[in-house]
């Protein structure tokens, strides 16, 4: 259990009222939060944390006006010791490593366990990095350089990127894929941060470069 000498104010940032009201309920009760606060977008966040402090924010990547790996990144700016929990559907790799790279102290799946929530709480607070169970046989405990290191395509990347060389815009590869223009983007900046370029047309060059294609 959380330490019960010191209080904590925790952050929910969602776009999912259930999600929401799922780890009030969750988190109601535990020693050490003194307070809970919930903002269904990255921009109502952000401008509440220019006059307020939160010591923990339960982050979702996929958010309606922001990536929430680039959100993670702001945080950490404008509050260094603020940590971070990135809290997702997402299952991918490359997302993990990426947000702890942005600087998340840490990563669960929706589906973990009330326990696994309050252990990763514990473990963040602790100053380690925590991962719920699925997170841990995904990442298999990467050491220090292998965070450091750049991701390699997943499928999914490597699909889109097909489309963009065919000239698909993000809406058509969203309507293609069956997934949102969101997160057709996210995968898109995914990508150009891998491989260190700025636009679609710098991104197509590498990709040939490097025998992605």
């Amino acid at each position: 259990m959380l330490k019960q000498t010191a209080e904590y104010s925790i952050a929910i940032v969602d776009d999912h009222p259930v999600v929401i009201e799922g780890l009030r309920t969750l988190l109601q009760g535990v020693p050490g939060i003194s307070s809970m606060h919930a903002f269904t977008t990255g921009g109502e966040f952000m401008d509440w944390l220019e006059h307020h402090t939160a010591d923990i924010v339960l982050l979702d990547i996929m958010l309606p006006d922001v990536n929430g790996l680039d959100l993670c990144k702001d945080i950490k700016l404008a509050a260094p010791e603020t940590i971070v929990l990135a809290v997702s559907n997402q299952a991918e790799r490359s997302m993990i490593l990426q947000i702890l790279q942005n600087g998340a102290s840490g990563y669960l799946l929706k589906n973990a366990s009330a326990a696994e929530f309050r252990r990763c709480l514990e473990e963040a607070l602790s100053g380690g990095v925590a991962f719920s169970r699925e997170v841990r046989e995904i990442l298999a405990r990467p050491g220090r350089a292998e965070l450091k290191a750049p991701a390699a395509l997943t499928r999914r990347e490597k699909q889109i990127l097909q489309l963009v060389t065919e000239g698909k815009t993000t809406t058509g590869i969203a309507k293609e894929l069956h997934l949102s223009p969101l997160t057709v983007e996210t995968h898109r900046r995914n990508m150009m941060q891998k491989l260190e370029v700025k636009n679609a047309a710098e991104l197509i060059m590498a990709a040939v470069q490097r025998k992605l294609l």
